[in-house]
């Protein structure tokens, strides 16, 4: 493949629904054929609120700071990777009662019966499928917040939905107000990241909690809760207590962020048992899930210790890239999550290639006609040379 195709291919590859999401892996492959469309800037089109600018020298740059992937750069913890190695030589059998055995572990941890949980390899695909399972044929809205999460909107549009974006508030929060407002009879879900990406902000748990209890008893709800554990344990407010109380919420959560797993592939969602069962007719029981894997999924559960290592690496490194953009005359949103937001001064497009070049590697987006960095939290070092080629490339 030449350089020209191969750079087409790599563009068109990263415009798909599988890196959708805000292009969350700058991904090499489709998991489904929704391509998101292009403006004349050669920006990933969202919505008409949000926008990607593209990295225009993808496979030329070697970064020495990947910063654009929201990877938690501390893990696997150690103890999965032992659990991971110590099975690999079982790899070539299926996982049936072992992801059992972790399935249990998982209902005791969220308070649940094993009936109210499915795996996944990692809960895009589960939100992927949901948006494969409540729309393909059928029709129907998907009602979220802009900016959010795009994968399981992506996913519904190509299956013929319509998504109602709703933009989020002043402050970043989700406006639940407006997104109730905006259900109607072609309703068929209603998705929310909290904290949310790309922003890392939260909407505040007890009005998301009495805005998923009311809504639900409508229309089912779907809470991602990918970045919830790099808040304080004592804030960790989860929506999952409703699914116990009988509401239509299904709930997501992944081990590619604190437990440091993204290439391991390990998620679930909590539900409801009719609900996941339509959800289950296409996802086989967390059949992609690899013996391995659900190993390293349990070490890592029990690994509490590694987790609060990362929590606590993680703040120590925004509070290090707050302080820094202060000094260089930067405003920021403060984040809940392994990243954060912050507003340019100067067009997006030129920001990121300047940024690439330094080889630091973040995200660019327009939000409501105003060019954004986002930028992961990676360890010390990999911050320092963000806050360096920032002083350089915008200071």
């Amino acid at each position: 493949m030449n350089s020209i195709n191969r750079r087409t291919w790599l563009r068109s590859s990263i415009l798909t629904v599988g890196g959708a999401a805000v292009l969350p892996h700058l991904a090499w492959g489709e998991t489904a054929k929704a391509p998101i469309t292009l403006d004349n800037f050669g920006r990933a089109s969202y919505s008409p609120f949000f926008k990607e600018y593209i990295p225009r020298q993808l496979e030329e740059v070697a970064l020495k700071a990947k910063l654009n992937a929201n990877e938690n750069p501390y893990g696997p913890s150690p103890k999965a990777i032992e659990a991971f190695r110590d099975m690999a030589t079982k790899g070539n059998r299926y996982a049936w009662k072992e992801l059992f055995d972790l399935i249990d572990k998982i209902a005791a941890k969220e308070g649940v019966s094993s009936k109210h949980i499915i795996m996944g390899p990692g809960s895009s695909d589960l939100l992927e499928k949901v948006g494969m399972v409540f729309f393909f044929e059928k029709g129907g809205n998907v009602v979220s917040a802009d900016p959010s999460y795009m994968s399981l909107m992506k996913v519904a549009e190509a299956t013929g939905a319509e998504w109602k974006p709703v933009p989020l508030k002043d402050d970043w929060s989700h406006d639940l107000e407006a997104m109730e407002k905006a259900i109607d009879s072609n309703t068929k879900l209603v998705y929310i990241c909290n904290p949310n990406n790309p922003t890392g902000t939260l909407t505040d748990a007890q009005e998301l909690y009495d805005f998923c209890s009311r809504v639900s008893e409508k229309v089912p709800v779907f809470v991602d809760e990918a970045y919830l554990e790099f808040m304080p344990e004592k804030d960790q407010k989860s929506m999952v207590s409703l699914v116990s109380k009988g509401k239509d919420v299904i709930v997501a959560r992944t081990f590619s962020k604190i437990h440091g797993m993204a290439g391991i592939r390990v998620g679930y969602v909590v539900g409801q048992p009719e609900t996941l069962n339509r959800i289950n007719k296409i996802t086989r029981g967390g059949m992609g899930i690899t013996l391995p894997s659900v190993y390293a999924a349990k070490a890592s559960m029990d690994d509490v210790e590694f987790q609060t290592k990362t929590r606590k690496l993680n703040n120590e490194a925004k509070e290090y890239v707050y302080a820094s953009l202060k000094k260089q005359g930067f405003e920021y949103v403060p984040s809940y999550t392994n990243f954060m937001i912050f507003p340019l001064a100067m067009d997006g497009q030129a920001y990121l290639d300047k940024m690439y070049a330094q080889g630091v590697g973040v995200r660019s987006f327009e939000i409501l006609g105003k060019s954004w960095c986002r930028v992961s939290m990676g360890t010390m070092d990999e911050m320092k040379l963000f806050t360096e080629a920032l002083q350089q490339v915008a200071g």
